[in-house]
């Protein structure tokens, strides 16, 4: 790989805003950190961060509004917040979003979130990789069951 002979200023993962989609995520970022780890290191990779949620509401002078939310956290502080919601749409994927919703929540340079992967620590990068990706399955499955308890479930 020689990073000399890059024909683009941004790659973009793209995937779904649940688990699944993070699993995807996490294995593209692993075939890049393995193979071209420069893309990595130069600031070449970002993640698109998708809605998992629209929700319509009744705001000002009970006006309908939408807003667009990206995760179960930030759906219950929503809620808390008082607003009476008209109708809530939970995306199971990119593919059920229109094409304007796409455009305008993933797509558009204007308003999309984009969210720069970087290492902080190539040591413990370079660790967890060779642990979660190797066919030792026993340090694997202690690592997952010792992490576990901080995970936050999408289900």
């Amino acid at each position: 790989f020689d990073i000399s002979k890059l024909r683009y200023d941004k790659i973009i993962i793209m995937t779904d805003a649940d688990v699944d989609g993070a699993h995807i995520s996490t294995l593209l970022l692993t075939f890049f950190y393995r193979f071209m780890p420069e893309l990595i290191m130069e600031g070449k990779v970002y993640r698109g961060l998708p809605p998992l949620y629209k929700v319509d509401y009744e705001g000002k002078r009970k006006a309908k509004q939408s807003r667009y939310l990206f995760n179960d956290f930030e759906l219950e502080k929503f809620r808390k917040e008082g607003h009476k919601i008209i109708a809530l749409q939970r995306y199971k994927g990119l593919g059920e979003m229109d094409a304007d919703q796409l455009w305008e929540t993933t797509l558009n340079p204007e308003s999309r979130i984009l969210a720069q992967v970087s290492i902080s620590d190539t040591v413990e990068a370079d660790e967890v990789t060779t642990l979660l990706m190797s066919s030792a399955v026993p340090p694997r499955r202690a690592f997952i069951m010792e992490e576990a308890k901080y995970a936050k479930l999408d289900v």
